[in-house]
């Protein structure tokens, strides 16, 4: 299998980014699947790109293995899943690269203090925790990091 090409998201493509981010994100064990919450996500695919997200995907052969989603302005790094199957690939390197292409500077980022497998990816990636606060529209506590350029790993 190669590896997946990294591009922008397509708009015909949004309904499946929110159903990749959806397995992703239960595959965290943190929720269940439901039409609920992919009715959520695909709201808010569409809600934050009118809002300014660079939205793209990793493109494995014509599939969808991950979405990574930037506020570049804001050095901000939102979301990044890798859909279950394409997990433990080095895709989320691949991604994490990617974004220090666009953010080479500095990166910021958030995830959820349950998610102990994504923050320690992180920490190991050389984001450094900054602070945890409550999350008021969801409940979860998360995990405040920041890299910059130059920090030591």
């Amino acid at each position: 299998m190669t590896q997946p090409t990294i591009r922008p998201a397509r708009a015909a493509e949004y309904d499946e980014v929110a159903r990749v981010w959806m397995r992703s994100w239960v595959s965290t064990g943190l929720a269940e699947p439901s039409e609920f919450l992919l009715a959520n996500l695909r709201a808010r695919v569409r809600h934050e790109i009118e809002n300014g997200w660079s939205l793209f995907v990793a493109d494995g052969e014509g599939r969808i293995a991950a979405m990574l989603a930037l506020q570049v302005p804001n050095r901000y790094l939102d979301q990044l899943f890798v859909a279950p199957e394409y997990q433990g690939r080095s895709l989320g390197r691949k991604l994490l690269a990617f974004t220090r292409t666009h953010l080479p500077d500095e990166i910021q980022l958030r995830c959820v203090r349950e998610n102990e497998k994504a923050w320690r990816w992180y920490e190991r990636e050389g984001f450094l925790f900054e602070k945890e606060q409550i999350e008021p529209m969801t409940g979860y506590v998360m995990k405040y990091y920041r890299w910059k350029k130059g920090n030591v790993r």
